[in-house]
């Protein structure tokens, strides 16, 4: 019957995340780059808000127009948080995620 908010945005997603190598990551459905630096960067996306972990990372492209971003570095992990609260509510993930 009816799906939930979640579902409803997957539906019409263009979000796609390419790893090779774990040294070069593309990832499209971009709407906003929260924060970045060499060991972390937080990309607002079409599902929600993805968290790239590594090291010596930086940002080769970014294009919010198209909702491109292409980064080069040593990726470690990526994992995503549902929704788009990032830093809402939730001031010590910012600490956790840093350290």
């Amino acid at each position: 019957m009816g799906g939930s908010m979640a579902d409803d945005r997957r539906a019409g997603s263009k979000h796609s995340v390419t790893l090779e190598r774990r040294e070069s990551i593309s990832v499209s459905g971009v709407l906003d780059v929260v924060s970045f630096d060499e060991e972390a960067i937080v990309i607002d996306t079409e599902l929600g808000i993805l968290i790239l972990k590594g090291s010596a990372m930086h940002v080769n492209r970014l294009s919010l127009d198209t909702g491109e971003l292409e980064v080069d570095g040593e990726i470690v992990s990526l994992s995503y948080e549902e929704g788009h609260t990032y830093g809402k509510g939730k001031p010590a993930f910012l600490g956790k995620l840093f350290k």
